[in-house]
């Protein structure tokens, strides 16, 4: 390795990382990063196709397609220059390395070396990684490409209940996991949405119209209206989707083939809810014994399906105690 000296009577100058996100749109730059660019001696970038340079040329800044070694780039920064990186998106570790070689040799008077973020992702920015891993393996993947709504619908009921097992379970490490399923559901069925040539639709449109619902269904939060309590909350919530839906009875949009606990105790919650007396069904049979059971549950504020799996756990574990 050659020693790099800097010339006599010279100060060291300075040595600018300047890093992006490829999930924030190109150009949109922190008013640091553009002063930077603007008042830098020259800026350096190894990727000729990296997404920021048409925009950074269209504002005036000459950028120089080079790839220095960490040696050329003292040199280059000499006299008190300033130099700016802008970095690829491996985030340069060769010239990095090679400045931290140098730096610790004590043979090399050292620019100030400086790691300066343009753009920052924002909360949600994942989501565009996701949405982009889907798209490829959508268009690329054997299995995936051939899969359609139907087909998928059994997944998304599974992943459903191992979100709720790892909710029940307290288990941080596996509830992340699990989220990361249900959501993969989501994105999954959005991408094949976009290929119906009738009605169409995007992972935008999904979250467009969540978007639209929650805030129409929150005037408290979003709105003039007023709510202190979670059964206030509950009201109008109500209030909304049933204009929303113009439904025509309470027991509209209520799943008939979600697990029966679960409907039981659905069908006597919008009854309570909507100030109904409807007696339940008097006759005879393990059926009706369980929805008077599931409707006591719901009343008393207990889940029955969430009652009856944690008491199936136990006897689960009672079966493995005497096997053993």
């Amino acid at each position: 390795m050659n020693d790099v000296t800097a010339p006599t009577g010279s100060t060291t100058g300075r040595v600018v990382l300047l890093t992006t996100s490829h999930r924030v749109a190109p150009g949109l730059l922190s008013w640091p990063a553009w002063q930077t660019l603007r008042t830098a001696d020259r800026v350096l970038c190894a990727d000729g196709a990296h997404p920021q340079l048409p925009y950074l040329r269209e504002a005036g800044i000459r950028v120089e397609e080079s790839s220095p070694t960490a040696e050329a780039l003292v040199t280059a920064c000499a006299g008190g220059r300033t130099v700016v990186v802008v970095a690829t998106g491996e985030g340069e570790p060769a010239l990095t390395d090679g400045l931290a070689r140098l730096a610790g040799s004590g043979r090399v008077a050292m620019p100030e070396l400086e790691l300066l973020p343009a753009s920052y992702d924002l909360p949600g920015a994942r989501l565009l990684d996701l949405i982009q891993v889907m798209d490829r393996i959508r268009r690329e993947c054997p299995w995936s490409s051939r899969q359609t709504h139907k087909g998928l619908a059994k997944y998304g009921i599974e992943e459903a209940y191992e979100l709720v097992e790892a909710i029940e379970d307290g288990d941080r490490d596996e509830l992340r996991e699990e989220l990361g399923d249900v959501l993969l559901q989501v994105v999954f069925h959005a991408r094949i949405a976009e290929e119906d040539e009738d009605a169409p639709f995007s992972i935008d449109d999904v979250a467009a119209t969540i978007v639209t619902k929650l805030v129409h269904r929150h005037p408290h939060v979003f709105g003039d209206a007023t709510a202190t309590t979670p059964e206030e909350v509950k009201a109008h919530w109500l209030r909304t989707k049933a204009v929303e839906k113009q439904r025509e009875s309470v027991t509209d949009g209520i799943p008939l083939h979600q697990p029966g606990l679960a409907l039981a105790a659905k069908l006597s919650s919008r009854v309570r809810s909507a100030g109904l007396e409807v007696p339940l069904p008097a006759a005879e049979g393990i059926g009706y014994e369980l929805l008077a059971l599931a409707a006591r549950a719901e009343a008393e504020g207990t889940d029955p399906e969430a009652a009856l799996r944690a008491a199936a756990r136990v006897y689960r574990d009672a079966i493995r105690e005497r096997e053993k």
